[in-house]
């Protein structure tokens, strides 16, 4: 008998053990100011720089001071245009590549106030400010940490061309970045777009406490890897922190297991594929269908949406985009507003929820309490139709929130099931929706592609120099692979001193890194009719050998309807 007790005992203590070990497993989890800024759901971005005036997308300096007024400039409507579709964000493009400043500064003669708007006196930035907490806006700053001025240009992360510069500009740049964080109140967030090499971490320490970074060494966000606005699926917040130092960590990079939380922001313009105005570029607007479809795909699978807006050269948002917004924001809310039923805070790999009746449904979303954590790792949805449970979808992350859709089904309850989790589920909400005349998106998802194609050929000494041109290859922003391949399969390469090179100026070592015989290429600056890319590397190798290089997109959309 003593045995036998001893035997429950220790069956008790044992089991107990596994569940204690299962709740206490530690996962990454997001820091308050993560969880603030990813509750937004949806961030508008204001792009306007001199190169509104030049029609083109990087500023030339070609306009002269004296004609940039915008006299109707008005802050107010860009919050009221945020409002529109949702947005709880606006990021603004305070400093662009050209190094105009929308800011009263020292720092420059190059900004708003050595132009005519409010006789030299403007502040756009203060004035924003102040409209964002009029509506009850966040703001976030986009200051860009290079500087044509300077010599620092597109993808220099502020390094100047001209070593005998640098250390001015790093004292200009600091005061420029410091002025944005401590003259206009809160800042949500600050984005360095393609990293930034000058040193600013005590900056941040004083005046970005209660900011997420985007990009650069202290980045707690990444970029989705391209400028499409629409992730691929399953998508994880988590990363190897290591990973994130890099400064330029991407969806490539995501890792269920990483000891890091960096959710993604998805950006996507509305011009396709422009940031800033122009009268031609307003025919290149994209769809309302186009834009649910980026909301499906980055909102609905988890992360946060940002998408861009373009003050014309009067100031103001345009009309014609506005109706956009507002279409955009009246369709979410006609789905997604008033679901047939919801269930709040439950606890399990089950949950079940009732319906007032037989009712038909084509979409569930589900909310995972993400502050503890990705917990699902694989789960069900499942209606119950005629006394039985059937399969509706199946998934794998849920993070914020996960939006299912299936074919029109009557049911009288449906269920969760999780399948796989680490740690017990905490579900934040599950609701259920019926959407009318629904048209689900194109299965589209973004895919390695299957075939490499040929660039180039080489046939080098050791230590030989080797440059592919990539310019009409790289068309736009996003990941991209060279591969160096003998001919003869037995002769070893080894790929060394990699520069990527953008019109002419070598940009930071950090956009490209190199595994085996592959040279991984992160191209975060938009590309242009004008823009020239090359990739110049260096091979060893023992004997002389010959072969080919070949190139492909790390990601690209595939679409079966």
């Amino acid at each position: 008998m003593l045995n036998r007790y001893f035997l429950l005992l220790l069956f008790f203590l044992l089991s107990t053990q596994v569940v204690f070990s299962q709740e206490v497993k530690r996962l990454a989890t997001p820091s308050p100011v993560q969880y603030k800024w990813h509750e937004q759901e949806r961030i508008m971005f204001v792009c306007l720089d001199p190169c509104t005036w030049q029609g083109r997308e990087y500023d030339n300096h070609s306009t002269p001071l004296e004609q940039i007024n915008p006299k109707k400039l008005n802050t107010n409507q860009w919050c009221e245009t945020a409002q529109l579709w949702g947005a709880k964000e606006i990021l603004f493009v305070a400093k662009h590549t050209g190094g105009f400043c929308w800011w009263q500064t020292e720092t420059t003669d190059y900004g708003i106030k050595d132009t005519p708007y409010k006789n030299g006196k403007g502040d756009v930035l203060k004035d924003l400010a102040e409209s964002c907490r009029k509506y009850g806006l966040n703001l976030g700053v986009y200051v860009y940490p290079g500087d044509e001025t300077w010599g620092a240009g597109i993808g220099s992360g502020g390094k100047t061309n001209d070593p005998s510069k640098q250390e001015a500009y790093n004292k200009v740049f600091r005061t420029q970045l410091e002025e944005t964080l401590s003259k206009y109140g809160d800042i949500i967030e600050v984005w360095f777009d393609g990293s930034c090499v000058i040193d600013v971490s005590d900056i941040l320490e004083k005046y970005a406490k209660n900011s997420v970074i985007f990009q650069g060494p202290h980045a707690t966000l990444r970029w989705s890897g391209t400028e499409s606005g629409k992730l691929f699926y399953p998508y994880w917040n988590t990363v190897k922190s290591e990973i994130l130092k890099t400064g330029v960590a991407t969806q490539v990079n995501d890792d269920l297991n990483g000891d890091a939380w960096a959710p993604i922001e998805t950006n996507t313009t509305l011009y396709d594929h422009y940031w800033f105005w122009s009268a031609k570029k307003e025919e290149k607007r994209k769809s309302l269908d186009e834009l649910i479809e980026c909301y499906y795909k980055s909102v609905g699978y988890g992360s946060v949406f940002l998408l861009n807006s373009t003050p014309n050269t009067s100031g103001l948002i345009p009309e014609t985009d506005r109706k956009l917004y507002k279409a955009f924001g009246d369709e979410i809310d006609r789905r997604f507003k008033t679901p047939i039923a919801s269930v709040k805070q439950e606890t399990g790999k089950i949950i079940v929820l009732d319906l007032p009746g037989n009712k038909k449904i084509n979409h569930v979303i589900t909310m995972e309490d993400y502050r503890l954590g990705h917990r699902i790792r694989e789960y069900k949805i499942e209606g119950f139709i005629e006394g039985n449970w059937k399969e509706l979808c199946r998934g794998q992350s849920v993070g914020r929130k996960k939006i299912d859709y299936f074919d029109d089904v009557e049911v009288s309850k449906i269920r969760l099931n999780v399948t796989k989790s680490v740690n017990e589920p905490v579900i934040r909400k599950l609701s259920v929706f019926y959407v009318e005349d629904f048209v689900a998106p194109p299965k589209q998802g973004i895919k390695p592609w299957s075939k490499w194609q040929d660039v180039g050929v080489f046939n080098t000494k050791e230590n030989s120099t080797i440059e592919v041109d990539l310019t009409g290859k790289i068309k736009m922003p996003g990941q991209f692979l060279v591969k160096v391949e003998p001919y003869n399969s037995k002769v070893k390469v080894k790929i060394f001193d990699v520069e990527l090179i953008y019109d002419g100026r070598v940009v930071l070592k950090n956009f490209t890194s190199v595994k085996g015989n592959e040279i991984s290429i992160n191209r975060t600056a938009q590309v242009t009719d004008e823009s020239r890319i090359v990739l110049r590397f260096k091979l060893k190798n023992k004997t002389e050998c010959s072969g080919r290089i070949q190139f492909k997109p790390a990601m690209i959309y595939t679409q079966s309807i």
